[in-house]
C-alpha cells in the first residue's frame, strides 16, 4: 500500500473509532468534507498544519498516522529486516545509513 493510502486509511480508522463523521472531523480541522474525503481515500495529502491538527484531535503523534495497521510478529519483522539487509549488503552508502539509524534506535 502506498503512503498516501496508508495515511488516508489510518485517518479514516481513527475517525471511525471515535465515532466521528467526515463532516465533524472536517469541521474540527477547518477543511471541507470533499477535501477530507480525498485525504481518506489517498488521493491527496493533508497540509503539515492539518496533519498536526489531525494528530492532536486523535491524541496521537504524527508518525503514528503513517504506521500501517498490519501488525506483524517479531519473527516476521526480523525476517523482513534481514531480507532488506541482504538486499543492500553491497551498497556501502545504504549500509552506513542503516547503521546510523540502528545506532540512534539503540542509544
Amino acid at each position: 500500500m502506498d503512503i498516501k493510502k496508508t495515511l488516508g486509511k489510518r485517518i479514516q480508522d481513527f475517525r471511525k473509532s471515535r465515532n466521528l463523521t467526515q463532516e465533524q472531523l472536517a469541521e474540527f480541522i477547518g477543511i471541507d468534507t470533499i477535501s477530507l474525503s480525498k485525504i481518506e481515500t489517498g488521493r491527496n495529502y493533508p497540509t503539515a498544519e492539518n496533519l498536526a491538527k489531525i494528530a492532536t484531535i486523535f491524541n496521537v503523534e504524527v508518525y503514528e498516522l503513517f504506521i500501517d495497521d498490519n501488525i506483524k510478529s517479531n519473527d516476521e519483522l526480523l525476517s523482513e529486516i534481514n531480507e532488506g539487509i541482504t538486499k543492500i549488503s553491497k551498497d556501502n552508502k545504504k549500509l552506513h545509513i542503516l547503521s546510523a539509524v540502528v545506532r540512534k534506535l539503540t542509544a
